[in-house]
């Protein structure tokens, strides 16, 4: 008969430690009590945002028929705004915002930095330059999003070359990505200012950012790239966490940092690649999203899950506004991202200068 002693040690190495669940012998899950409250009221504030989207507006769905008309049982109007106006932009700005906050917390976790995410290393600006060489020289012919999605891998792949160490050395991949992002912003304001101007106008509001006539097919690529990420992503949540008390603690702990270190920014980079395919590159949701949501929760740790619901809030909100603000009509909602990212990036400045770190 085996001693109580050896019994509660083996009951010990097998059950999951408190606040982590564990999905099997594969991999486990840190979960927090407060996280999770928080997690709740940001789905409530996304779902409230939602339910503004379809109703307000002089196109609106009236709220007492928007449960049919969600359900397939409406016509006329009330279905065009679902299916055609209003439904695949918002099923669009969710997966989106969610795949950039996801983004920009595993890109924060990985550099230890509160001002680091995949546009600081180029990506967005990658993604508008190939957007702009698309419509300069193959007006027509190649679908703008393609070559914004051509762009910002060129732009990864010109930045993991430059490094001398892939992805595996944050500083490195930081300056090497100012430098790419520079060059990148010259090319499209050449662009912007060599075709003509109706040209030049829609390709200035795709670089901006816009949800503006997404369709279901929009939908289907963003949620796709989404959900084959965020299985990924959960396996590597926990040496995530690990990693973040310091590379040498975390090899003494048995996790490998240079290879989370690559998956994450690979990670990163697929779901910001696929957000600025469906929408452009949309500034400050990947900064912003995951140091909104540390705060909210009040804990360490990466908060993946967390950040990528924030990030769908604030671009459904965001996009909300671009849509029902009447003094800024059909502005491109990467406009509103960055003027509310723009202070949120001073005041995460400030606080980092006072802190001593800058």
């Amino acid at each position: 008969m085996r001693p109580p002693a050896t019994e509660a040690a083996a009951r010990s190495r097998t059950a999951p430690p408190a606040g982590v669940v564990a999905f099997g012998s594969g991999f486990a899950l840190p979960v927090r009590r407060a996280a999770v409250l928080t997690a709740v009221g940001v789905l409530l504030l996304t779902v409230a945002a939602s339910f503004a989207t379809f109703t307000m507006g002089r196109v609106g769905i009236a709220p007492a028929d928007l449960p049919a008309a969600l359900t397939g049982g409406a016509s006329g109007a009330d279905a065009f705004v679902v299916e055609r106006l209003r439904g695949p932009r918002l099923v669009v700005a969710l997966a989106t915002g969610a795949a950039l906050g996801l983004s920009g917390a595993l890109f924060q976790s990985v550099t230890r930095n509160p001002l680091g995410s995949p546009d600081v290393i180029g990506l967005a600006a990658g993604a508008g330059a190939g957007a702009a060489a698309v419509a300069l020289l193959l007006p027509g012919q190649v679908p703008v999003s393609l070559g914004a999605l051509g762009g910002a891998l060129a732009a990864m792949a010109l930045v993991y070359v430059s490094t001398g160490t892939g992805f595996r050395n944050p500083a490195r991949l930081v300056v090497a990505g100012i430098g790419v992002a520079a060059m990148s912003t010259a090319l499209t304001q050449y662009v912007v200012y060599a075709v003509e101007r109706d040209k030049a106008a829609a390709l200035t509001s795709y670089v901006n950012g816009s949800l503006a006539a997404k369709d279901w097919s929009d939908a289907t690529v963003i949620w796709a790239v989404l959900l084959l990420a965020a299985p990924l992503t959960a396996l590597i949540a926990r040496q995530l966490e690990i990693g973040e008390m310091g590379d040498e603690l975390a090899g003494g702990l048995g996790a490998d940092p240079a290879r989370t270190k690559t998956w994450a920014v690979l990670l990163a980079v697929a779901l910001s690649a696929g957000a600025v395919t469906v929408a452009g590159p949309i500034a400050f949701i990947a900064l912003t999203a995951p140091q909104i949501a540390k705060r909210l929760s009040r804990g360490t740790g990466p908060h993946l899950f967390l950040a990528a619901l924030v990030g769908a809030l604030l671009l459904v909100l965001a996009d909300l506004c671009a849509q029902q603000l009447p003094l800024f009509d059909n502005l491109p909602v990467g406009i509103y991202t960055m003027a509310v990212g723009g202070s949120y990036l001073g005041y995460l400045l400030t606080r980092e200068w006072r802190k001593g770190i800058l």
